[in-house]
């Protein structure tokens, strides 16, 4: 019998899930795991940050808050024809989707017009198309739309009851309130948080719930092991158990089937052997090549090497047609 998709989760059950015996939970993933997907096929993506620093942002976790003194300069946009090198190597290397992250709380319009150029650019190579721009207005979305990105990335972080420790510059509704925009946009989500940030078992257990609790399952669910910068609030924080994480992406992958659960920021911490629990706890996307913005990341051939030990292989997509550039050049000349 095949896993049911639902929205009515409970804390109460996500904390048992968490609570069962290691083996027993891993078990129940991967049977969810082989129900919805190739056990043996792991999406892969290349991230870049295209405008680096200086937001005014308070995240506890985050290099790039400017209020922060952790060595990250403030750098401005990149140009079209740079992202579109970068992206095309991206492709060379073998990512079939590129994501693109910009350090702003929220852009303004005209940073939004030339990221769309950007996205069209990118999507007419022939690549998944992902960006993180911070808060977003229903037009906004609407245009990226238009330009041809798939996915909107806009993390929950933590739990509702955690986030207050976390982040003081938003709300958690504000969160709820892009992931809305993004989705009457007709855009795919990518949503998902960070662990090890000190919070509680129950609290990582709040985040899986109310992400499993949405209108729609993120079809993209991040699962960052939080990496600790020198100069951020978190630096020294205590770090996660590893069987704890892959706990994690298992309780990810059982209460969100269908999603595609990543195994991101924090990897390149991780040693094969850990990697290797989480594919077999239902994690089955990474982010491979280039830095995670600005952490560092495994290098390409070593993942291919990885994979050929694991007998995994970079999971197909589908790309859908991109946006014609005139439109998005008529949308600038409006803007």
């Amino acid at each position: 019998m095949t896993a049911a998709i639902r929205h009515d989760w409970s804390r109460e059950e996500v904390e048992h899930l968490f609570a069962l015996p290691f083996n027993d939970l891993l078990f129940q993933a991967q049977t969810v795991h082989r129900e919805y997907h190739d056990p043996n096929a792991v999406q892969v993506s290349t991230l870049l940050s295209i405008k680096t620093g200086g937001c005014p942002e308070d995240c506890a976790y985050c290099p790039q808050a400017a209020r922060y003194s952790t060595g990250v300069k403030a750098e401005k946009l990149m140009s079209v024809e740079a992202v579109l090198a970068r992206a095309q190597a991206a492709k060379d290397a073998g990512a079939s989707r590129f994501c693109m992250g910009a350090a702003w709380r929220s852009p303004k319009d005209r940073d939004v017009v030339k990221v769309a150029e950007i996205v069209a650019a990118v999507k007419g190579l022939g690549l998944q198309t992902c960006a993180t721009l911070g808060m977003l207005s229903q037009p906004q979305a609407d245009t990226l739309k238009a330009a041809g990105l798939d996915f909107y990335n806009h993390n929950l972080d933590t739990a509702p009851d955690y986030y207050g420790e976390i982040i003081h510059t938003r709300e958690f509704q504000d969160r709820l309130d892009t992931l809305d925009h993004v989705r009457q946009a007709g855009l795919k989500t990518c949503c998902g948080g960070i662990v090890g940030m000190g919070e509680s078992r129950a609290q990582r257990a709040g985040l899986l719930t109310t992400l499993a609790n949405l209108p729609e399952h993120p079809e993209s669910v991040p699962i960052n092991r939080l990496v600790q910068v020198a100069g951020t609030p978190l630096a020294g924080t205590e770090a996660l158990d590893p069987f704890e994480f892959v706990r994690s992406i298992a309780v990810a992958r059982i209460v969100m089937p269908a999603s595609v659960v990543r195994l991101s920021a924090g990897r390149e911490s991780m040693d094969d052997a850990l990697q290797a629990l989480c594919f077999a706890a239902g994690a089955n996307s990474i982010f491979y090549g280039e830095k995670l913005l600005t952490t560092g990341n495994p290098d390409v051939e070593h993942d291919r090497r990885l994979f050929q030990r694991l007998g995994l292989k970079p999971m197909e997509v589908e790309i859908e047609p991109g946006a014609v550039h005139a439109d998005i050049v008529e949308r600038a000349d409006a803007a």
